[in-house]
């Protein structure tokens, strides 16, 4: 069958490819804990402190505690390892992953300072590797499909050469059109439009897993504050974003016993193996905005508050899907075999991200030593999807089904980051930090007690549970220059699933053990 690019400029075209899933808004939502050295070092703790060119992305009344301008530009050498129980995988990257610049200007009166800055920062990093084997298996992926596919006759999932393509002239489930045709779900004869998998009783089989993810989250800020009084400093930042991601995932079963089809249309008993192969890839652009205010009562004390609404994503996806499938009957040497694809299905979406909330303290002990916490909550929940309508695509409207997947899979996340300095001379400062981050997923979701849906053809899906990241750090100032270094270790546990859990039985799935190191370096210069 000849691929077919599917742009999504018609009603008709079905739901589960023309939005993205509430799995894709939480991929796309996440965020990392990435700037300047000595922002890594003490944990991003600076919602109360400012001062530092991350700090702006973070609190944009952080300008309000310049003094003086700045320039400076940040390297970050990433060491990541990916753990499964059957592979271990490694990979180290390096890239300016912070430049800005801020400008202040001295007022007289009660205004002290104007400030404004333009600032890059990446806030994501997609890049994750998942391996994995399953033996045996409980189930097979085309059980699942074929418990949703009943309903549906196959006359309508067939081609007609010319005259109908079922991916572009109806309805229904790409992944159920393609199981269809590669034998993966085939017709019962027990029951009208009902269908059944490979997997029955007394089929013995093993599954293979391999997802490579690839991508990033680029944050362009451009921000203005200003100190009044030396007492409340204020902070508006406008960021503008830059998504590119990609997904390539395969998986593949091979069973024995299993109920398959047979040349001769009829269904028996014997060997059936497949390979799904899916690829995803999702570019775009957004915008957002923050508002932060840093009290300062007393010189030894500060309390800082940010909010950070949405970012107001336009998303461009392009997907498919391929199966390779072999089926050889039991006592016969003589193997039904082929391969069929998916046409290529390309729209675009809007995504509202989760808005977030910091408030943070920072106390300072005589002119030596600094302390901060800072809490963060992130409102997963609220996450809104809309997807393309109209003849050519050219209106948006609510994917309410989508956002209340969202609903019944995400809670708010919660934050804690602690961060310490110690200044030994003038010049030459310690530093450490720690950083904690809560699941989003809730509970019965990250358990299996839920069906989770996806788009498209790719059933597979990584939830994330909760990271632990600690760091230290040394700074040196010698007049207007500055140079500061932290190490970085981050560790985060995953699970991966295949297919979702449905009606009591569990689909092959993986844990996947992260742990990240980071090289940071900085250097600047205050004039």
């Amino acid at each position: 069958m000849k691929k077919i690019l599917v742009p999504a400029i018609a009603l008709a075209l079905p739901a589960a490819v023309m939005a993205q899933s509430a799995v894709d808004a939480y991929n796309l939502s996440q965020s990392e804990l990435r700037g300047t050295a000595r922002f890594m070092s003490m944990g991003g703790a600076f919602t109360a402190l400012g001062g530092d060119l991350s700090a702006v992305s973070l609190n944009p009344a952080s300008l309000g505690v310049y003094r003086s301008s700045e320039i400076g530009a940040t390297l970050d050498i990433n060491f990541r390892n990916y753990k499964t129980d059957a592979v271990s995988e490694s990979q180290t990257k390096a890239f300016c992953n912070n430049f800005g610049y801020v400008g202040v200007t001295r007022l007289d009166g009660a205004m002290r300072t104007f400030a404004w800055g333009a600032s890059y920062g990446r806030t994501a990093s997609f890049d994750r590797i998942t391996n994995g084997y399953v033996n045996p298996t409980s189930i097979s992926l085309s059980n699942y499909i074929a418990s949703w596919t009943n309903g549906i006759a196959a006359s309508d999932m067939e081609f007609i050469k010319d005259k109908y393509n079922p991916y572009a002239d109806s309805d229904i489930n790409w992944l159920s059109i393609l199981a269809y045709n590669t034998y993966m779900i085939n017709p019962n004869n027990a029951a009208k439009d009902s269908y059944q998998g490979l997997f029955q009783n007394g089929t013995v089989g093993d599954a293979v897993y391999q997802a490579r993810e690839r991508g990033y989250i680029d944050e362009y800020n451009f921000s203005f504050g200003g100190n009044v009084s030396d007492i409340v400093s204020w902070g508006v930042n406008i960021g503008v974003t830059d998504l590119n991601y990609s997904r390539n995932v395969l998986y593949s079963e091979s069973m024995e016993n299993a109920a398959i089809a047979t040349e001769a249309g009829r269904l028996a008993t014997g060997n059936a193996g497949f390979d799904l192969y899916n690829t995803q890839y999702i570019t775009g652009n957004g915008w957002n905005l923050n508002f932060g205010l840093i009290i300062k009562p007393i010189n030894e004390f500060r309390i800082g508050l940010s909010v950070k609404t949405p970012t107001w994503w336009h998303l461009q996806h392009s997907a498919d899907g391929e199966v390779d499938y072999r089926y050889t009957p039991a006592g016969s040497t003589r193997t039904m075999e082929g391969n069929e694809y998916t046409d290529i299905a390309q729209f675009d979406s809007r995504l509202n991200s989760p808005w977030r909330l910091n408030v943070g303290v920072a106390g300072v002990i005589g002119s030596q030593a600094i302390i901060s916490l800072d809490y963060e909550r992130t409102a997963y929940p609220d996450m809104k999807v809309k997807y393309q309508t109209g003849y050519y695509g050219t209106e948006f409207e609510s994917a309410e089904y989508v956002n209340q997947d969202i609903s019944d899979y995400f809670q708010a996340a919660n934050a804690l980051r602690l961060g310490m300095e110690y200044r030994v001379t003038p010049q030459f400062s310690l530093r450490a930090g720690y950083a904690w981050q809560g699941s989003n997923v809730k509970e019965a979701a990250a358990n299996g007690d839920m069906e989770i849906l996806t788009a498209g053809t790719d059933p597979s899906y990584t939830f994330n549970k909760t990271s632990n990241q600690l760091s230290f750090g040394l700074g040196y100032r010698y007049k207007g220059w500055y140079i500061d270094g932290a190490y970085v270790y981050r560790t985060r546990s995953s699970e991966f699933h295949a297919f979702s859990d449905w009606d009591g039985f569990r689909a092959p799935s993986g844990k996947l053990d992260e742990k990240f190191s980071s090289i940071v370096l900085s250097t600047g210069f205050r004039f």
